[in-house]
């Protein structure tokens, strides 16, 4: 249970960094910093984006600079080995990064629920996840993939040997419009909204919905080392300012990420800005935009991960 208590050591820490109030940077605060995305720029990050474009951390006297990831197993590495400041981790990553010895913690979630869905491209066909039996279901070949599929379907009575299960890489999208698979794994504010867009009738099935506790999808770690320094309080702090206009005004977050990204397509950042939105996706509290980590969604979450064989048992 050690690794497992480290882990939730880390989401406590996380928790009081992200509860820190304040004023402006100490004197003498780092005014260099470096936040790697898990992916490209996209209508999750826009709480970032809004804290940016406003000025945010540089009130807080940090010079941030956002950087898009060579990939996305590239990120635990770059932090681990000081070349970057923070990152934004799915948390299935970070759980597994520090099983394997990285000294990482969590301070901040950039989203409040999980984004991991199974998508069915008929939803006449597939009303319930028992209508999976017997279906071809994409996978990309990611472990938590995995978990979220046989979740969804012992949710269903379904064992998780009655469905043809075949890899997919992440190419959902295409194979759902083309009708190679039956569903899929993906995220419903990305690829669900994707599909949705291009008139096919989807079902998706949240995993949070259908058996895993909520806990938040991604998240932003550092290393251990660095969590209590000026920097990462100067971090949080200006994310939380960020993570106000999002509450207050998700369509002047949008703009500000549009603005700084300016190749997004902006109908589709809108669409799937909106699906966030509805979900409640990015409220702490299930009411209002936040940043802070909850540490019992941490909990159960790897309580789940156990369960699913995502994290060791002991």
């Amino acid at each position: 249970m050690r690794r497992v208590a480290a882990l939730l050591a880390a989401a406590l820490l996380a928790a009081g960094l992200a509860a820190c109030g304040g004023g402006g940077a100490e004197p003498g605060a780092p005014d260099g910093a470096t936040l790697v995305l898990d992916f490209q720029p996209n209508a999750v990050h826009s709480g970032i984006y809004a804290a940016q474009a406003n000025g945010f951390f540089r009130d807080e006297g940090l010079d941030l600079k956002i950087r898009e990831p060579s990939s996305t197993a590239d990120s635990p590495k770059l932090v681990e080995t000081g070349r970057a400041d923070f990152a934004v981790m799915d948390i299935s990553d970070f759980g597994i990064a520090r099983e394997r010895g990285l000294d990482l913690v969590a301070i901040a979630a950039i989203v409040q629920r999980p984004l991991a869905a199974v998508i069915a491209r008929d939803r006449d066909e597939i009303r319930t996840p028992a209508d999976l039996a017997g279906k071809t279901v994409g996978v990309t070949g990611v472990p938590s993939d995995d978990a979220v599929l046989d979740t969804i379907l012992r949710s269903g009575g379904v064992d998780p040997s009655d469905v043809n299960r075949v890899t997919i890489g992440f190419n959902a999208v295409a194979d759902l419009a083309a009708g190679k698979v039956d569903a899929a794994t993906a995220f419903w504010n990305a690829e669900g909204v994707q599909l949705g867009r291009m008139g096919l009738q989807i079902r998706e099935f949240m995993v949070d919905q259908l058996g895993a506790p909520r806990y938040p999808e991604l998240l932003v770690v550092t290393r251990a080392e660095d969590a209590r320094t000026e920097t990462s309080r100067a971090f949080v702090r200006g994310l939380g300012r960020g993570y106000g206009v999002l509450a207050a005004d998700p369509e002047q977050a949008l703009n500000d990420l549009l603005d700084q990204v300016p190749d997004l397509d902006a109908d589709l950042q809108r669409a799937e800005l909106d699906a966030l939105s509805r979900a409640h996706a990015f409220a702490g509290d299930g009411q209002s935009a936040s940043p802070a980590v909850d540490p019992q969604s941490i909990r159960s979450w790897s309580r789940w991960a156990r369960a699913q064989g995502l994290l060791d048992q002991g």
